[in-house]
């Protein structure tokens, strides 16, 4: 009897048991499938090279940046946590006031995807960012601007765009700009000086006998000597003037604002520049001359090419009456 009366006692209480029991497995499993989870999305999160954020609008508090901020901006987490302007300090001076507006711009377009500027990272680098934010407009009146966005670092991107247009609109040998991007500026200085009245001027330049200097002194002589009249231009030429390799040795300048006299002034100056330079090659020393055609924007010109015709014809004009001169036309 006692036996039985046991059984009758006990056997109700395995159930509830082993219920309970597997509810704590079940538990403990599902921590232990959070807490996989948590380590994945954290292992995450470090991987991304970019920066996650979010942002409360009305208190100016960041809420959350990802681990990448450390990477990228070279800064404790902790410290843009504790006060946004650290956010603020870091952004390069010139693109302060762009980064701050078109933040602002995301509460009227809900995001704003198209934002690039720079920061000054710890080390002291310039990095570009493309920063894109997000605002939740579905949001419950009354609940806080909670603005969420990321900000990638694309600093190799900028400099190999840079690099590009480099290659694109600069002369190799020379380091000036080539025919095509100098023509490309030139004819937007003309139109400029058109619209507002301004006067502008332009300048072709020729090395005399440069066929004579390659077959004596051979070709890497002769682009020796096209890199230093380069170097003159850029070291006579004002602020703001154009200058470009149009030809083999042929030269082109535009000096906007600048009136006949004045261009006169700069052209001489250049002028005396080249005929300051002095090569050297086998124990043999040797100068260069230039022509030159100069010539100003009048009201009849309605294009660039007619000034490009009178300064070329200048030239020839030069070249006719002796070479190492400017001929005004």
């Amino acid at each position: 009897m006692v036996n039985k009366n046991l059984q009758d006692t006990s056997l109700p209480q395995w159930p509830e048991a082993a219920q309970t029991l597997m509810a704590l497995m079940h538990a403990q499993g599902e921590v232990a499938r959070l807490s996989e989870r948590e380590q994945l999305f954290s292992s995450l999160l470090v991987s991304v090279n970019a920066v996650l954020w979010a942002f409360n609008w009305e208190t100016r508090q960041v809420l959350y940046v990802s681990p990448a901020y450390d990477r990228i901006f070279g800064r404790p987490a902790g410290l843009l946590l504790s006060d946004y302007n650290h956010w603020r300090d870091s952004v390069y001076p010139d693109d302060l006031d762009y980064a701050e507006r078109s933040l602002a711009q995301v509460l009227v377009n809900g995001a704003v995807e198209d934002r690039e500027y720079r920061i000054i990272a710890a080390d002291g680098q310039v990095r570009w960012l493309s920063d894109k934010c997000f605002i939740n407009r579905q949001a419950e009146p009354g609940q806080p601007v909670i603005i969420v966005g990321i900000a990638e670092d694309i600093t190799e991107k900028k400099q190999m765009e840079t690099e590009l247009h480099r290659l694109a609109t600069t002369d190799v040998l020379t380091q000036s700009s080539n025919r095509r991007h100098f023509f490309e500026c030139a004819n937007h200085e003309f139109e400029q000086a058109r619209q507002q009245g301004k006067p502008l001027a332009f300048l072709l330049l020729d090395i005399d006998d440069f066929k004579v200097i390659n077959d004596t002194y051979g070709h890497p002589e002769g682009d020796k000597v096209l890199q230093r009249i380069a170097e003159s231009g850029r070291a006579a030429l004002r602020r703001g003037d154009l200058f470009g390799r149009i030809g083999g040795e042929e030269f082109a300048a535009v000096f906007p604002g600048c009136a006949p006299d004045m261009a006169m002034q700069v052209a001489e100056r250049l002028q005396r520049e080249i005929q300051r330079l002095s090569f050297s090659h086998d124990d043999q020393t040797f100068g260069i001359t230039v022509s030159q055609g100069l010539t100003s924007l009048t009201p009849e010109d309605e294009n660039l090419d007619s000034l490009f015709a009178r300064a070329d014809a200048a030239m020839y004009q030069a070249k006719r009456q002796g070479k190492n001169r400017i001929i005004s036309g």
